[in-house]
């Protein structure tokens, strides 16, 4: 007889047409289409990140992915921030200490802004994946119902009990349970509230199991065999992957950035809004020691800060600059192995279904 955990992986992979119940995470700038077909060909759930993508730009990842795999797929969307509150005194100091770390930050880099939320939901619906996926949010009803009625399932991403009560309530059919271990943005549906509310997996998981009825997708701290038993062990019908897959070839990131990784302890990370203005967990550099000193200005709010720091981004990715790069980390992130995507995702799972077999 199967372990119940693997019954409930089994029932959820069958539903959505997985050999394998492990998902890339959609990381936003670190999700080429190359990779997400590699892990929907090893029979996972292949991820689109389109944060920072216009609706063409979504068409043509999708494009590229359905070139190289036909398996299935998630897109994922930011909610809708609210327009922030801006302070010129503050944005002219951080364009000052921000020329300690990269060029002279111009003016107009204060003034970005996010693609439009309509118009990507539209060229996500159009693509017809699998499933979209919200974070930061649960959709409007009236997006969540357009979705059923074109045949895609919706997850919503959580990083409390009470936003995943919020999410089976807003029509998800599956929870991403983010813990506090994730790298990357949280996704806090209150942005203030998002690093008060970081909570570890462990203690995550099984609360929400036991406050929704709909499938829980893991994502935090998980990036081996032992990691995914654990967490279906908790509760959870799938796990949700990210730092783990940054090493590979496919992810294709900076070699600054996937060496570091390599190295890195847990304590090696931490939560920052140093980068985008919005909180998220990366790499300890000298920027973000920087960054944290009381004197320095406090960050801009989301997305201010991220165009104040893309000029220091920017430089730092095409020096392989570690020291003022981005460098989204989950804290499991030397557990993260730098082999190719789709033997490190079907070595996972073998991996985990020996522990849960045991």
């Amino acid at each position: 007889m199967s372990h119940p955990a693997l019954t409930r992986a089994e029932a959820f992979c069958q539903t959505y047409g997985l050999r394998l119940p492990i998902l890339l995470a959609p990381m936003a700038g670190a999700c080429p289409p190359g990779l997400a077909a590699a892990v929907a060909n090893a029979g996972g759930l292949g991820a689109c990140g389109a944060l920072l993508m216009q609706p063409e730009g979504i068409a043509r990842w999708i494009e590229e992915f359905r070139g190289q795999s036909h398996g299935a797929l998630q897109i994922n969307l930011w909610l809708p921030h609210p327009p922030p509150l801006r302070d010129a005194a503050n944005e002219a100091a951080l364009r000052r200490f921000l020329k300690n770390f990269g060029p002279e930050v111009p003016l107009a880099a204060a003034n970005t802004t996010t693609p439009d939320f309509a118009g990507q939901f539209e060229a996500a619906l159009a693509a017809r994946p699998a499933i979209i996926s919200s974070i930061m949010g649960v959709f409007p009803a009236a997006l969540v119902a357009r979705m059923k009625a074109a045949g895609i399932k919706y997850f919503a991403t959580v990083t409390t009990v009470a936003e995943a009560r919020a999410a089976m309530a807003g029509g998800a059919d599956a929870i991403i349970a983010q813990g506090a271990e994730a790298g990357g943005h949280r996704g806090a549906f209150d942005a203030a509230a998002a690093e008060r509310a970081a909570i570890g997996l462990f203690a995550l998981l099984p609360a929400v199991a036991d406050a929704v009825n709909i499938p829980i997708i893991a994502a935090g701290g998980i990036a081996d065999g032992r990691t995914i038993a654990a967490a279906l062990l908790l509760g959870a019908a799938a796990v949700q992957i990210g730092t783990g897959y940054l090493r590979t070839p496919e992810a294709a990131i900076a070699p600054a950035w996937a060496a570091a990784l390599a190295e890195a302890n847990p304590e090696d990370t931490q939560l920052t809004r140093a980068f985008s203005g919005r909180a998220g967990r990366s790499l300890i550099t000298p920027y973000l020691r920087a960054a944290a000193v009381v004197a320095a200005p406090p960050p801009a709010p989301y997305p201010v800060q991220r165009g104040l720091t893309q000029p220091m981004r920017d430089a730092a990715m095409r020096d392989d600059n570690l020291a003022h790069m981005q460098v989204w980390s989950g804290q499991a992130a030397r557990l993260a192995p730098a082999s190719p995507a789709a033997e490190v995702t079907v070595d996972w799972w073998a991996a985990a279904r020996t522990l849960l077999e045991i």
